[in-house]
Order: structure tokens, then sequence, then C-alpha cells
């Protein structure tokens, strides 16, 4: 299983940008992003984001870990 860590909420959402959504606003630290006929997604905007809790998003977002490791090259 690949591993998912050392990565910025900035790095996240660009990524999560490339799989269709869009972000709609900033709520505090967190980029809200949401994409027609999908759950939205709240991304922290953190120098480091947790891996557990990026993971929850990638499998919310119906991502799969490998496509979404590769869209943050």
């Amino acid at each position: 299983m690949p591993k998912i860590a050392n990565i910025s909420g900035k790095k996240a959402v660009k990524a999560f940008l490339k799989f269709g959504y869009t972000h709609v606003h900033t709520s505090g630290d967190h980029a809200i992003l949401q994409k027609p006929n999908a759950p939205s997604l709240s991304i922290p905007l953190h120098k480091e984001v947790a891996p557990f809790l990026l993971k929850s998003q990638v499998k919310k977002a119906n991502i799969l870990l490998e496509d979404f490791l590769k869209a943050l090259k």
C-alpha cells in the first residue's frame, strides 16, 4: 500500500482540483471543496495534513489512493 505522508493542505487541494473539485470557500483554516453529485470535502490548510484524515477524504471522494498520489506529482 502506498505511503501518504508529509503532504501539505495546499498540495492536497491542488490534487483534488485535478479530479473535478472546485475550491468554493475557506472556513477558518479549512478549504471547502465541492463537486456536482459528490460529497463536499473539508481539507485543513496545514503545513502537514494527518495521513488518516487525508485517506478518509480521498475515500469520501471515491478516488483511488494510487490515483491521488499520482495527482500530487
